[in-house]
């Protein structure tokens, strides 16, 4: 087995020294091929709470596009994994996509942000996680509107928890999440705030309502997928989505009340 690893490793390597030193077109194509599941990999995880209307064949073709500018930039001589340096180009290359369509009109972005605005300040005055009821009031609608309202938002914001773990200095959309994180060594005041980030978001995903946290648990660190999660706990996935666009909505909250977006 680790013979086989090891054979697959090299052929990878000669792939990149053939490419980059000679723009070998065989090899081009068979790198295209290997790391062709990333960009599905991605599409998953920013498809979350997209509206019908987008389709996932539309997010490969950005996230494809992305996939070819990480291949042509990367320098394979600098001891980083392509996975990890092409995940956030890939990702980026998707929203940019998604952006471009413009699809959320104004109105909308203004009343998402509404939403989390209030949630974080009520929460503030509260010191707990604030209930549906108690957003709606805040908000001045009912809670059936309050519900109307955060289903929009599961369909029309780019919502992530991926977003919150942008280290300080990252740059292009460069957005990891702990298990492709890139450990190189940075700078002493960026590490000290990305690991503050870190500590924050934790302690954030620690006071989230049960079924909120368990849907960031099972989605983000157990890797399950929209459909998994929505039979694991017996509701139907647009459920799930709603429960996530919560959450994340909350975290983000804390991020802009504690300055460390």
């Amino acid at each position: 087995m680790a013979n086989t690893r090891n054979t697959g490793q090299n052929r990878i390597e000669a792939l990149w020294r053939d490419y980059k030193a000679f723009q070998d077109k065989h090899a081009r194509d068979a790198l295209i091929t290997h790391y062709a599941p990333l960009v599905k990999y991605v599409a998953g995880r920013v498809a979350i709470n997209l509206p019908k209307n987008v389709e996932e064949g539309d997010l490969i073709g950005f996230g494809s596009l992305g996939l070819l500018d990480a291949m042509e930039r990367f320098d394979p001589g600098r001891g980083v994994k392509f996975e990890t340096y092409a995940i956030a180009r890939i990702r980026g290359s998707m929203i940019d996509g998604l952006r471009s369509m413009d699809w959320v009109p104004v109105s909308v972005r203004h009343r998402n942000r509404r939403i989390e605005e209030t949630i974080r300040d009520l929460e503030n005055r509260l010191g707990r996680s604030a209930t549906d009821a108690e957003v709606a009031e805040e908000l001045g609608i009912t809670i059936e509107e309050y519900s109307k309202r955060i289903q929009d938002m599961s369909s029309s914001a780019i919502l992530s928890l991926e977003d919150l773990w942008a280290r300080p200095g990252d740059t292009e959309n460069s957005l990891r999440t702990p298990e492709i994180r890139d450990d190189k060594a940075r700078d002493p005041l960026d590490e000290a705030e990305w690991t503050l980030r870190k500590e924050t978001l934790a302690k954030s995903i620690a006071r989230l309502p049960e079924r909120e946290r368990l849907v960031v648990t099972l989605y983000y660190y157990e890797g399950l997928t929209v459909k998994e999660i929505a039979k694991i706990m017996g509701v139907s996935p647009s459920r799930i989505s709603q429960l996530h666009t919560k959450a994340v909505a909350r975290l983000r909250g804390v991020f802009s009340s504690s300055n460390l977006d």
